[in-house]
């Protein structure tokens, strides 16, 4: 049985993902992707390239992700997805990144300051 791997990476999350032509199988770190994402709007971003292709019944789709929280690794996982899509079949491309699947995500969250609350936010400011 022939495998692709491929490495998605969103936010702190990195995603190692291994696709397989199969029945439609969804293994999130050994645990099915409805327990582990427990949240409807997250497996909808993991399934988009799937979707898109029209690929969701006949590919199996095994994960190991790790870092950041669970949007974050939502991401990561999709981004993984797409480029494994791309090692199975380089005809997918276009309709991969058209629709931005295959860019990764530069934004990152921004390090707290010095003498600050926060990144950005300052302490109230008085005048007297």
């Amino acid at each position: 049985m022939q495998t692709y791997d491929a490495v998605g990476r969103r936010k702190n999350a990195t995603a190692r993902v291994r696709i397989t032509p199969g029945t439609g199988k969804r293994i999130i770190n050994k645990v099915q992707m409805k327990k582990y994402l427990q949240r409807e709007t997250l497996e909808m971003v993991v399934e988009q390239p799937l979707q898109t292709l029209g690929l969701s019944d006949s590919i199996d789709v095994y994960v190991n992700v790790s870092g950041g929280g669970l949007s974050g690794q939502a991401g990561a996982i999709r981004h993984g997805i797409s480029r494994a899509l791309v090692e199975y079949d380089e005809a997918l491309k276009p309709a991969l990144k058209a629709r931005g699947f295959l860019t990764r995500d530069p934004r990152m969250v921004e390090r707290k300051k010095s003498g600050r609350p926060g990144a950005r936010k300052r302490f109230q400011f008085s005048k007297r």
